[in-house]
C-alpha cells in the first residue's frame, strides 16, 4: 500500500507542478505572477510521497529477510536515501524561490537569484534525481532476479524503464513520470501475490 500510495502522490506532484512550471529552466519566471498554488500544493505532498517511499523501501527489505544481499542492499538503500534527499532538496528551493518573490516580486523576477534557484531545482531533478531513480531501479531489478521477489518480466521492465531514464531525460521532459509507475507495478504485483498466496494457503 505505501508504494501505491507514493506512486499517486508524486504522480499528482508532477502533474500539478507540470501543470504550472514552465520546462524551460531559463524562463523569465512568468509562472510566479500567474499564482502558485498548484506549486505550493505540489509541495505539501512531497514530504507524504517522501515517507511513503521509505515505508515502501521498509517493506521490500523485510519481505527479502535473509535473503537479502549485503552488498545489493547497501545499494538499494542508500540510493533511495540519496532520491529522497535530492526530492526534498528540490523541493525546498522551489518553496525559497516562492517565498522570496512575495517577499520582492519586483527584485526576485530576471534576477539572477531566481535563475540560480530555478537551474538549481531543475537541474536536481532532471539530472541527478533522474539517474538516482534509475540506479534504484536497476539494483531493485537485479535483488528481484536473484530471489524472486518479483516476477521476472518486472523486473526486466524494470532494466528497460531505468534505460529510458537514463538516456531519455536528456531528450524527454519530465521523463522521471516513469519511475512512480514502475513502483505502482511492483507494488500492486506483490499486493496481488500476497493475497493469492494467503487464499491458496489451506
Amino acid at each position: 500500500m505505501a508504494g501505491i500510495l507514493f506512486s499517486l502522490l508524486l504522480l499528482a506532484v508532477f502533474l500539478l507542478m507540470r501543470g504550472s512550471v514552465p520546462a524551460d529552466p531559463l524562463e523569465p519566471g512568468a509562472w510566479l505572477e500567474g499564482g502558485t498554488g498548484n506549486v505550493a500544493l505540489a509541495l505539501n505532498l512531497v514530504p507524504f510521497a517522501g515517507v511513503a517511499f521509505l515505508w515502501f523501501v521498509g517493506f521490500l527489505r523485510d519481505r527479502l529477510g535473509a535473503q537479502e544481499d549485503q552488498f545489493f542492499a547497501t545499494i538499494f538503500l542508500g540510493s533511495a536515501v540519496l532520491l529522497l534527499a535530492m526530492l526534498f532538496t528540490a523541493a525546498a528551493v522551489i518553496g525559497a524561490v516562492i517565498l522570496a518573490f512575495h517577499a520582492a516580486p519586483g527584485t526576485l523576477i530576471n534576477s539572477a537569484t531566481f535563475h540560480f534557484g530555478r537551474g538549481l531545482a531543475y537541474g536536481m531533478v532532471n539530472v541527478y534525481l533522474v539517474k538516482t531513480a534509475s540506479f534504484f531501479m536497476i539494483t531493485t531489478s537485479t535483488i528481484a532476479l536473484y530471489t524472486g521477489l518479483t516476477p521476472r518480466w518486472l523486473a526486466h521492465g524494470g532494466y528497460t524503464v531505468a534505460a529510458i531514464l537514463l538516456i531519455g531525460s536528456y531528450f524527454i521532459d519530465w521523463s522521471l513520470v516513469v519511475f512512480p509507475f514502475w513502483v505502482l507495478l511492483v507494488s500492486a504485483n506483490i499486493w496481488f501475490e500476497r493475497d493469492h498466496g494467503a487464499q491458496q494457503a489451506p
